[in-house]
This record gives structure tokens, sequence and C-alpha cells, in this order.
């Protein structure tokens, strides 16, 4: 009897291990691998040096076991109080957007900014912990080197990459990743960015309109026209004004159109923004010294997708008991409102691979209920990742194994400092279909052809940084980037199936792939 109770035991333990390494990897991965993605794996398995470390990553999923170590946000300082890196760059900060009168003398006649834009632009609060703030692509390209052969890439400051050069010498090289010029678990200071952190509000956690996250959907705001779901392709299909409230009463008018006081105030308000920016004293509230992307997508009858893209230098990974998982170089994460007549109807938040969607009038929003109402995003910290509200947002894993969290951090206020450019998919081939926005004329366009990763390829398992355990990577590719979030999107989601989300209450009950 005692025999066949120990035999039952390790009979339960051989059962449960066979579950965990056979379904555990299928669960957290439950698309299966094409032939190319499994070929793929067995070529990463086989970058490790050791005959055993092999066989376990095969059999119990469990790669690179000797490598496991504490993973901490920041490294600690030297004596003398410097990193243990060399700092190779001294940041450049130069002023983006800037405000250009009609007799700049411009050459060519681009399209500005539609007012309303500006208006609704998002205000992002940032972890109040956070460790790798928002990044400038311009100078986070200077730490990057194509990922070749050193004899195919002898640097030199004649091919130093720049956003004016980055998918041309891609083109002409052949590279599809860049990689870090230093360790990055060295934590260099370009890393995290803390030069870049916003200016602090004067009226930190005042002016939030108030918002009922139980509330339900707000019946003034009817679905009258088929926004959800247009492209060129498919125009919209109107039927009446969505200006209108129903019984016919039109809503007031300064939320889409500003008095001529109003719009001269405006216009003074940043050519003085951009005199302080061209000192480089930026003291207004909310202000970053790295500017955001913002790509303007005209997709016919009256539907504009405004996309605010945010760049961060590095991603930290979350962690499961005490391990962390994740990590990558280089981090996109991105926001799109979608416009009907200059109405803004959609706010999309993207997290990790997916997002979700909300009805504009759902989403949190700053201001009086006399002033234009901005919605608020919460970035999660380390991901980045973009969500509605403040709090844990757990996904993938049961028990809240695995979450992102935001918090009330820090406020960014990405419309005063940007790159800002319109995109015409239709004419995407070629590397063309992109204009920079006439408040910025002559903003590189190079760089958002580029088809490789911003960041550096999958480490192998040669590579004591890295680790996969039950299918989980401690390191990842680096993302690609704006081009390749699905700009042409016919509904507001990044992917094609999409739920619009009509409170906060209902989004936290979803998840990001929803």
């Amino acid at each position: 009897m005692y025999h066949l109770r120990r035999l039952t035991i390790v009979a339960i333990i051989l059962v449960v291990v066979v579950f965990i390494t056979t379904f555990l990897p299928r669960f957290l991965n439950p698309v299966p691998p094409s032939k190319e993605k499994q070929k793929a794996d067995q070529a990463w398995i086989d970058t490790s040096p050791y005959w055993l470390d092999r066989q376990a990553c095969r059999w119990v999923s469990l790669c690179g076991l000797w490598h496991l170590k504490a993973d901490p946000p920041a490294k600690p300082k030297n004596k003398d109080g410097n990193h243990r890196h060399d700092l190779r760059h001294v940041l450049r900060k130069e002023p983006v957007f800037t405000v250009v009168t009609e007799n700049s003398g411009k050459k060519k006649q681009s399209r500005g900014i539609p007012d309303y834009v500006l208006n609704y632009a998002p205000l992002v609060h940032l972890y109040s912990q956070e460790f790798f703030w928002p990044s400038d692509i311009a100078d986070h390209v200077e730490h990057m080197v194509p990922d070749l052969d050193e004899d195919s890439w002898r640097f030199n400051e004649s091919k130093t990459l720049t956003l004016s050069n980055l998918n041309e010498l891609s083109s002409e090289l052949g590279f599809e990743h860049v990689t870090s010029k230093d360790d990055v678990e060295s934590r260099p200071r370009w890393l995290h960015s803390k030069m870049n952190i916003p200016v602090a509000f004067g009226d930190e956690g005042d002016g939030n309109v108030g918002h009922n996250q139980d509330s339900f959907p707000d019946t003034r705001f009817i679905d009258d026209t088929t926004w959800l779901d247009v492209d060129r392709e498919h125009p919209l299909q109107r039927i009446s004004d969505p200006r209108k409230l129903p019984g016919g009463i039109r809503q007031q008018q300064p939320l889409v159109r500003q008095s001529r006081a109003n719009r001269f105030r405006e216009q003074q308000r940043r050519i003085s923004q951009s005199a302080r920016n061209a000192q480089n004293k930026p003291d207004e509230s909310g202000y970053s010294r790295a500017p955001v992307t913002l790509v303007l997508v005209d997709k016919g009858s009256g539907i504009v997708d405004a996309f605010w893209f945010f760049f961060y230098a590095y991603n930290l990974g979350q962690t499961v008991l005490g391990t962390r998982y994740g990590n990558h170089v280089g981090d996109w994460e991105h926001c799109m409102i979608r416009f009907e007549s200059g109405v803004p109807r959609a706010v999309f938040f993207s997290e990790h691979e997916g997002g979700q969607a909300y009805a504009w009038h759902a989403v949190e929003k700053r201001g009086n209920e006399s002033e234009i109402q901005r919605p608020v995003i919460y970035s999660a910290v380390g991901s980045h990742a973009m969500y509605a509200a403040p709090g844990n947002h757990p996904y993938v894993l049961p028990f809240g194994m695995l979450k992102d969290v935001t918090d009330r951090g820090p406020l960014w206020d990405p419309a005063k400092n940007l790159r800002g450019y319109w995109y015409d998919y239709a004419v995407a081939e070629n590397d063309e279909g992109l204009e920079p926005v006439k408040e910025n004329a002559d903003a590189p366009t190079d760089w958002f052809h580029y088809k490789g990763t911003w960041g550096d390829k999958l480490y192998g398992l040669d590579d004591s940084r890295q680790w996969r355990l039950f299918g989980q990577y401690h390191y990842v590719t680096g993302p690609q980037g704006p081009k390749f979030k699905n700009l042409d999107r016919e509904k507001v989601c990044q992917k094609s199936s999409c739920r619009l989300i009509h409170s906060i209450a209902e989004g936290k009950k979803g998840s990001w792939h929803s």
C-alpha cells in the first residue's frame, strides 16, 4: 500500500508536468505556430551551447534556466554617482512643433493640422513610479546600429543612422533590425529618458470631468451613420448630421468651431509656445521634450483618424512569480481618435498585441463643462500599454498573476510637442504617401517607411540575458513602426474584430484582445 501511494504521487506529478509543459505554452500562445515559426524556433533552441539546456527547452519548455536572475528596472550607481556605462552621445533636444504663418515663404503648400484634432488631443497620465519615460525617436536611432556583421557595417559619421536615412540604409544594406550600442541591462541614461518627464500641471488633480464608471451608455449619442466601419472603398452611409441630437436639436457649435477671438488667442498661444520652445525652455504644463508622432489619415466621407504615437526607448516586461518576461528595446504605443465631420466619435487604446475601442462619451475627460473636453489616457508602468482608467489591469493569466498597473502620475500633453503628418494609404507603395503637415513642413519622412524593427532582435540562448519559460521570453524582438499598425483600418480597432465599449466599467470586464 505504501509503494502504491508513492507510485500514485509520482504519476500525479508526471501528469502535472506533462500538462504544464504541453498545454501551458499553448494557453499563453493560443495561435498555432506555422511551419516557418516552428523551424525558426528549432534554430533558436540550437543557439544554446549546452546539450542539456537544448533538451530541457525542447521537452519541458525550460530554456536558459541558468540565466535566471533578478531584473530590476534601474541599476545601482557607482560610488562616484555615475552609471556603469559611458554615455556616448549628449542628447540634443530641439523643438519640433512650431507655427508656420502665411508669410513664411514655404515653397510647398502642405495641409495643416485641423483645429479639432488639437482641440480634442488626448492627455496621458504616465505612471508615477515609471522608470522608462517618453523618448524622441531621433535620439533613439543615434544609439542604434544596423544588425549586421562588422564587415558589412563600419560605424562612421557618414553612415550614422538618422530619421532621414533609416529606410534608405535599410534598403541599401539589407538589415531588418537595429541593435543597441550599449548593453541595455547596464541601463544607460538614454534608455530611461528622465529629461523627458512632462512639466507638472499647476492644477494637478483638478479639472477632470466627473465620470461615473458604472453609467450606462449616453442615449443622446446615437449611431446615425456608419462611422464605426468605413474607408474609401466603403464610404460613409449618412442618415443625418452627426452634430444633431434626437429631435433635430443641434449640439452647441463651440465644441467644434471656435470663434474668431478664440482662434486668435489660440494662435497667439502657439506662437508664444513656439518662442519658448526655440529657447529650449518649455514651461507649459504637460510639455515633454520628447515629441510624439501624429499621423492623420483621411478615410473619406468626412472621416479622419488621428493616430497619436508615443515612443519609449525601452519596454520593461511584467513579472510573474518574481520572474520578468517581455522586455524589448524600442516601444511604440498609440491611441486613435476617429472624427466624423470634425466631431470625435471614438477612442482606441493600444494594449500589447491588441487594444480596446471606447465610444467618445464613455472615456474620462479633462476640462470644465464650458470648455472643450479632452480625453484622458492612462499609461501602464513599464509596458506603457494604454488604458481608460487607473488601477490594475490583469491580462492573459488568471488570478491577476500578470497585470498592468496605471495611476494618475505626471500628465503629458502631446499636443505641445509633436511631429505631424498626413498619410495616404492608397498611394503607400514605393515608400510614398506620407506628407508632413505645414506646421513642420521640413520634418523627415524616410524613417516612416522603415520596415524593420526599432530595437534588438530576439536574443539567442547563447546570450546570458535570455531565457524562456513555458513559451514566454525574457527578451523579445522590438516592434515595427507606425506604418505597420493598420493605419488603413476600416474599424476603430487595430484588428478586424472590434467591439465598441460604452462605459469604463464595461471596459474593465473585457481584455486587451477584445
